[in-house]
């Protein structure tokens, strides 16, 4: 009776190994399943944008920022290699793809500052500021000219007040004379 359970209970035993042999080969093959598939996260991200985030089976990191109402900016894709190399590459509105070598984190600068480090907008800036620059210099060249013309004006203007104060003071000094020697010819017929 011994050797039937014996050979009972070998067979037994080899079907469950076999059983748990099975089991653990699925689950190895599950996991390398869920590593060589990327795993896609999306959250929300700042200056009303998306983010989303993949790993493929290389370890390569693509993080993708996607904007929902930028004028300049319609994404930003940032991809970084298991040994650490980043590249940053960012798409305009019109659909023109730039790389930038930027140390900023543009997954939390706003879209504008992305569109300014990839060139999208910075020449259009410096015109404005060039032209702001150019429209004051205009200005100070009228003011200047305006204020000569005034000064000048002042300055005839003076010499006229003063030219008429000197001959009505004259006027005025002869009269006093004129009338200081009747007074005087008045006090002597007076006085013997």
């Amino acid at each position: 009776m011994t050797n039937k359970i014996c050979l009972f209970t070998i067979p037994l035993i080899a079907a469950l190994g076999i059983g748990c042999s099975t089991t653990t080969n699925e689950t190895a093959n599950a996991n390398a399943n869920t590593s060589t598939t990327a795993q896609a996260t999306t959250a929300p991200g700042p200056d009303n944008s998306e983010i989303s985030t993949s790993v493929d089976a290389n370890g390569t990191r693509t993080e993708t920022r996607t904007f929902h109402n930028n004028p300049h900016v319609s994404k930003v894709v940032v991809t970084t290699t298991r040994s650490g190399a980043r590249t940053v590459k960012v798409t305009s509105k019109n659909g023109a793809e730039k790389v930038v070598d930027t140390t900023e984190n543009v997954l939390e600068a706003t879209g504008d500052k992305i569109a300014d480090a990839a060139g999208f907008v910075a020449d259009k800036s410096k015109d404005v500021g060039t032209e702001a620059a150019d429209k004051a210099e205009d200005v100070k060249d009228k003011t200047v000219s305006t204020s000569k013309a005034v000064g000048e004006k002042t300055v005839e203007g003076a010499k006229k007040v003063g030219d008429k104060s000197v001959q009505g003071a004259k006027k005025v000094g002869d009269k006093s004379v004129e009338g200081a020697k009747k007074v005087g010819g008045a006090v002597k017929k007076v006085i013997p």
